[in-house]
């Protein structure tokens, strides 16, 4: 059996090799050579691979697709195994194409389509912002004549929170305009316009294993999302068990899975605004594992890789879980995104404080540092558990403190 595997990102961070070892599975993986470059890894030149490559503008080439269909045809594929955002569509097209097993395009689309999505949340009643796909500029001006000003304008297929703005002036609708391409190929509108939401965000993230869902629980986002190049810590945390919203999210994020389906196996992130009037209003879904710290953070909760076992299971082999988990502690995530200059210091690692389960810094001491691109991009990133919320937000705020007092640079 051959596995195609579609890579944006760390291959350290995704030991496919590991992951399907049991099956004695011959992996061809294609990825991207800019996250190849950024990551500073080399393509793995052993068994199981049978083959890899990568290929420049990964994200947004067409090249990618071919080139996968070429390979898929070469090597007798029999499976395709894709984890991130860009990578979601293109597979299920190629799996319709050639007949595999997996995610089709009915449950991608509306997964990674904001239009789609929008439109599949509203036939089934579930709440979303007022919103429009924009065509021309007429659109947008009127959309803003109708709900008024903030308007949040974002690409139809974008991640990591890049190209969302919040336009707040008539000047900023006009620069905006100015500066955006509205439709792509064939006319076809490739931004959404919507009201702006007040309130806070949270998100719900789990798995869906043997079509039943495996694990699920809210977090909470302490800062604004698109706003990556704020100099606080970015602090996300888990909601605890008897918290009203709690209960709430997860009763929302039920609705939602039930109503836009998907495979078998799959993660899922789901972001829900929880406004000041305490309506829960969907943001964006997907059928993959969070971003940024998210995933290590549902590691902490469920003891396993919420990416690991759907693809696991999508090629048949068992993982250590039965029947609906819960989190066995409380636990979140303290971001920092990068921010220009030299650094000249970090903190010892030495003097951690308590709580702390992982901590990465993506920028060495001496390094100039570049202003951050979008909201992955990070100069440090901590893990942190504790036995309830209050005692986790606690040592985060620790974690933040002792962060900060270290930190040299300008």
């Amino acid at each position: 059996m051959t596995t195609l595997v579609l890579h944006r990102g760390s291959l350290r961070a995704n030991p496919y090799e590991r992951w399907l070892a049991d099956r004695e599975e011959k992996i061809v993986l294609l990825g991207s050579a800019d996250q190849l470059a950024l990551f500073d890894e080399e393509l793995p030149a052993a068994a199981p691979y049978l083959h890899c490559e990568v290929l420049p503008d990964y994200d947004t080439s067409p090249r990618v697709a071919e080139r996968a269909a070429e390979l898929i045809e070469e090597f007798g594929v029999t499976d395709i195994v894709a984890c991130q955002e860009f990578d979601i569509e293109r597979a299920a097209a190629l799996r319709e194409r050639y007949g595999l097993p997996g995610q089709r395009l009915d449950t991608a689309l509306v997964y990674r389509d904001k239009w789609e999505m929008k439109r599949a949340a509203v036939r089934a009643g579930v709440a979303v912002a007022d919103h429009a796909l924009l065509r021309t500029a007429a659109d947008l001006l009127s959309f803003a004549d109708s709900h008024g000003l903030p308007v949040v304008v974002k690409p139809r297929r974008g991640a990591l929170s890049v190209g969302v703005a919040v336009l707040r002036t008539r000047q900023e609708l006009a620069e905006w305009l100015d500066a955006t391409d509205l439709t792509g190929p064939g006319a076809e509108g490739e931004w959404l316009a919507e009201t702006f939401v007040e309130g806070s965000m949270c998100h719900v993230d789990g798995t869906v294993l043997d079509g039943r869902i495996a694990t699920l629980w809210p977090s909470q986002y302490l800062y604004a999302l698109a706003d990556f190049r704020d100099r606080a810590g970015r602090v996300d945390i888990a909601l605890d068990v008897a918290d009203p919203l709690a209960r709430r999210l997860t009763e929302f994020a039920e609705r939602i899975l039930a109503a836009f389906g998907g495979p078998e196996h799959f993660a899922f992130h789901i972001e829900v605004f929880h406004t000041t009037g305490d309506e829960l209003v969907l943001c964006e879904a997907a059928s993959r594992a969070g971003g940024a710290g998210v995933r290590d953070v549902q590691r902490a909760l469920f003891g396993f890789d919420p990416m690991e076992y759907p693809v696991r299971r999508q090629l048949g082999l068992p993982v250590v879980l039965e029947g609906r988990g819960d989190p066995g502690r409380m636990a979140g995530q303290l971001l920092f995104t990068k921010r220009p200059g030299v650094l000249r210091a970090l903190p010892d690692p030495a003097t951690l404080p308590p709580g702390v389960l992982k901590y990465t810094t993506y920028a060495e001491v001496g390094e100039r540092v570049a202003e951050a691109s979008h909201s992955g991009d990070f100069l440090a990133a901590f893990v942190i558990g504790g036995a309830d919320r209050a005692e986790c937000e606690a040592r985060i705020r620790a974690a933040e403190a002792w962060f900060t007092a270290g930190l040299d640079i300008g």
